[in-house]
């Protein structure tokens, strides 16, 4: 199972980070835990949404797309 993930930043709340993993709870903990070098100078982060796949490229294919710029008008409007 993949998820497509959606974190929103404690300090700013106007900032996002969408990814995918195996494992939520613990990407989460690596965000957090400043391991992540894209995420690090935002932390904390609280997980604003997520989405399950059972398709591995469905789930990259969905990821692609919410970093896109329709992708994230998407999210901010849906998700």
């Amino acid at each position: 199972m993949k998820y497509v993930y959606i974190l929103q930043s404690g300090d700013d709340p106007q900032r996002h980070y969408t990814g995918i993993t195996d494992d939520i709870s613990q990407r989460l903990e690596k965000h957090n835990a400043g391991q992540v070098s894209h995420t690090k100078k935002y932390a904390p982060w609280k997980l604003q949404t997520y989405i399950a796949f059972s398709d591995d490229a469905r789930a990259n294919d969905f990821e692609k797309y919410l970093k896109s710029g329709s992708g994230r008008a998407f999210a901010k409007k849906r998700l």
